[in-house]
């Protein structure tokens, strides 16, 4: 396994500034290995709700956990909705024996118990697979083909890490959405993926897929939904100026996992990558996520007019407009696109992300980085 010394410090930190921190992320990113090195899972203090030991002890929940203290870990949260209200009693006292560590597999907009129940005492940190960062520059093109859960990335070879990416998807449809209390049938929601892989990095047209299903277009919304809950689709959101243009409203759609992408598109080997229809938008795909893995903004968009001028990404950072554009092309070139964005948005600097190895300026604020770039601290 990669060493991930970056979130163990964030964990620590808010370990000791909060009385629960919430780690989310999909599952089989690493949430329970990285649980594991806070505390030992044949600890007391430790319980999987996946684990029937664990769930017969939590019969009489707060029975169970008032005693404890120092930290707990809680595995798979939303499996035991009914837990929040008792954290959140647990969490009041004063002085409080105790830190909660609850891991899970949804967001907390499907755990919808938790935001309301623990409402201003919890921090929430959300987990991914291995960034780019943490894999290194130099793997940029087997993390590009594998995605960043660890068990693809770090499989033998191809034929395995494909193996495992398949069977991940299939399990996930088939026992995971049930479990979030998901209403809809694992071949639909199949299908519903597979075909959202043809609309990776467009915008959304829910009554075009709709069409296809032969559903609604609110059914449609729903499932995107709930594959964006559980971390597997980013609704990127459009952003709006005050411009006096007409400006898309729609989101754009893309798989957060390059190799669940792949996957679904029926790409197995590079060879197959390099050959597909898809590969540019895989590549911008690709960019994208590890864009706003890297600068972790406080809010992410993208930005379109119906003229025709657009930006990839537009992150706020620290009071900071920052552009990001992706392209795939040898040596990117000034765009006109790119003078309307950085004078309509304001923005602070541009960079043009590009998979070359030189830096270069295109013009003032406005600079091309090679991806590999993003794999620095």
């Amino acid at each position: 396994m990669l060493e991930r010394s970056s979130i163990k410090e964030s964990i620590s930190d808010a370990l000791r500034r909060s009385r629960i921190v919430a780690l989310i992320g999909p599952r089989q990113c690493g949430k329970t290995t990285l649980a594991q090195e806070f505390l030992s899972p044949d600890s007391a203090n430790y319980f999987d709700l996946e684990d029937p030991v664990s769930l017969a002890r939590l019969d009489e929940p707060k029975t169970a956990l008032e005693p404890l203290q120092d930290l707990v870990v809680i595995d798979e949260i939303q499996r035991r909705p009914e837990l929040f209200p008792i954290l959140r009693v647990l969490a009041d006292r004063k002085p409080n024996p105790a830190r909660f560590l609850i891991l899970g597999s949804a967001s907390p907009e499907l755990l919808r118990q938790s935001s309301e129940s623990l409402a201003g005492r919890m921090e929430t940190i959300e987990l991914t697979g291995f960034k780019l960062k943490e894999v290194g520059a130099e793997r940029s093109p087997l993390h590009w083909l594998r995605g960043g859960f660890p068990l693809s990335f770090l499989a033998e070879n191809e034929k395995d890490s494909f193996a495992w990416r398949r069977n991940f998807i299939a399990t996930f449809l088939e026992r995971d959405l049930p479990s979030f209390g998901v209403g809809v049938s694992s071949v639909t929601m199949n299908r519903f993926w597979t075909m959202l892989a043809h609309y990776h990095g467009q915008i959304w047209n829910a009554s075009e897929i709709a069409g296809s299903m032969n559903v609604t277009a609110v059914t449609t919304k729903r499932y995107l939904d709930v594959l964006t809950s559980t971390f597997m689709i980013r609704q990127l959101q459009p952003w709006h100026e005050n411009l006096g243009k007409r400006q898309v409203k729609a989101p754009k759609v893309y798989f957060r996992d390059s190799g669940i992408f792949h996957t679904l598109a029926g790409i197995r080997t590079e060879a197959d990558l390099f050959t597909h229809p898809k590969l540019g938008a895989s590549w911008e795909g690709y960019a994208i996520e590890e864009s706003i893995r890297h600068f972790e903004p406080d809010q992410a968009y993208f930005w379109a007019t119906h003229g025709g001028a657009e930006l990839d990404l537009l992150l706020f950072k620290d009071g900071k407009r920052i552009g990001i554009e992706c392209k795939r092309q040898d040596a990117p070139k000034l765009t006109p696109s790119m003078k309307i964005a950085i004078e309509d948005l304001k923005l602070d600097e541009l960079r043009v992300i590009y998979p070359g190895s030189k830096s270069y300026p295109l013009a003032e604020h406005i600079k091309v980085e090679p991806l590999a770039s993003l794999a620095d601290g």
